[in-house]
């Protein structure tokens, strides 16, 4: 068994990557563009870390993150994450996304608000523009002001966030007024 490393899986998206150490997980990758353009993003990301077979309890974070991004009912909130190299604001950015039900969102002003500070609204996007554990730390449900979408640095842009907030029924994405996304044949594609 591999004490670290990384590993590529397949879901409605695309090809993911996950990495792994001692201490729980490490990072996870959504899809690039393609498998090749995903494998060459987590050798850049974990550079130190070789391509491997997953032990046991990564194999069941990839087949459970596979299942939420395919529509399942699971919040992610108890794989372990390994939060070295994250700094303390970051970590409390991603604990309060974490805490954010499925079908719900918040905005950077409320995770802000949150953290004690409003004029930290700017602060918590870049935060969460740099998540090395999306979706286990679920940034896709926080949105800009008034139900825009707000960035993500997925392949696929908003486009994707909004088709994963779709999935997961949150109201809040029809106020953005991206509703042509959230058709039957829009749902199909990756």
């Amino acid at each position: 068994m591999n004490s670290e490393g990384f590993a590529l899986f397949e879901t409605r998206y695309g090809a993911c990557g996950i990495a792994w150490g001692e201490r729980g997980i490490v990072g996870v990758q959504l899809p690039e563009a393609d498998e090749a353009a995903t494998r060459a993003r987590m050798h850049k990301r974990f550079s130190s870390l070789k391509e491997g077979a997953p032990p046991p309890d990564v194999r069941a974070a990839m087949a459970r993150i596979t299942h939420f991004l395919g529509g399942a009912i699971d919040d992610l909130g108890d794989l372990d994450l390994d939060w070295h190299g994250v700094n303390d604001f970051q970590r409390r950015v991603y604990e309060l996304a974490r805490r954010i039900p499925l079908g719900e969102t918040r905005t950077y002003g409320q995770i802000a608000g949150e953290l004690g500070d409003k004029n930290l609204a700017r602060a918590v996007g870049q935060a969460l523009g740099q998540n090395p554990f999306a979706p286990v730390v679920p940034c896709h449900r926080v949105l800009a002001a008034g139900g825009k979408t707000g960035g993500f640095s997925a392949h696929g842009g908003t486009k994707i966030k909004m088709r994963m907030l779709a999935v997961e029924g949150a109201e809040a994405a029809a106020l953005s007024g991206t509703g042509s996304l959230f058709s039957a044949q829009a749902m199909r594609q990756p």
